[in-house]
């Protein structure tokens, strides 16, 4: 038990998935996962763990922005031995090729600064995903048929956004979405040596102005979530 999350040991997976929201934390473990168990409550950060295909899989909720995943992911590794660390949420497309409900691996997460960067001071830190993740969720998501991009994404620090100047020259830049935590969980990860992925689902397009409806929402989800377990697990997964 730590300060923010109440599991015992031995109650969280050597694998997490971490979406942003709790209740989308709770939706994807009774989905997707057998055998399922409350395991935290605290602050409402719901986190569940259960089995997939025959493995152990934690489903925990890290809150919105990096400061809040940054607490949950080093609680994660440092106090019950996480591993495998791979965030499902959704992003904004920053790409006029990138289309609503498209899948996106991020390779690596850019940000103006995270909580670690007290860390480096000067050095500007690349954090970059696990490979083999990265690998194996884009088999698996091109497996699926599903529409996939791989690429550079923003960690912001804000939601409501003031900088048209800084999104122009992302844009210009390749960057294929924003979204508010992978950066930090990069960061986190390779501190502690874990391995970390990005999965991310095209909810609304900052080019277009075009927003996934909230009634397929969850369809678009659940392949962002066997997307991640696929790359997890790979030729390990069995029925």
């Amino acid at each position: 038990m730590t300060i923010h999350i109440g599991a015992k040991t031995g109650e969280i997976a050597e694998t997490v998935l971490m979406p942003g929201d709790p209740l989308r934390a709770k939706w994807a473990a009774e989905t997707f996962l057998k055998d399922v168990k409350c395991v935290n409550e605290t602050r409402g950060m719901l986190g569940f763990t259960g089995t997939w295909k025959g493995h152990r899989v934690s489903i925990q909720g890290s809150g919105m922005g990096m400061p809040s995943l940054s607490i949950y992911a080093n609680e994660l590794i440092r106090d019950y031995g996480a591993k495998t660390l791979i965030r499902i949420g959704s992003c904004g497309a920053m790409q006029e090729s990138v289309g609503i409900r498209d899948v996106i691996v991020a390779m690596t997460a850019s940000s103006m600064s995270t909580p670690s960067r007290g860390f480096f001071r000067e050095l500007q830190f690349a954090p970059c995903a696990d490979f083999g993740l990265l690998e194996g969720a884009v088999a698996a998501a091109r497996a699926k048929g599903v529409n996939t991009h791989v690429g550079g994404i923003y960690s912001a620090d804000v939601f409501y956004d003031e900088r048209p100047d800084l999104n122009e020259q992302m844009t210009r830049h390749g960057v294929l979405a924003v979204e508010m935590e992978a950066a930090e969980l990069y960061t986190v990860a390779a501190r502690f040596g874990a391995r970390a992925l990005a999965v991310l689902t095209v909810s609304d397009h900052l080019l277009t102005h075009e927003a996934l409806p909230a009634d397929q929402r969850e369809r678009s989800f659940g392949e962002m979530v066997e997307i991640a377990l696929e790359a997890a697990f790979g030729d390990q997964a069995h029925d």
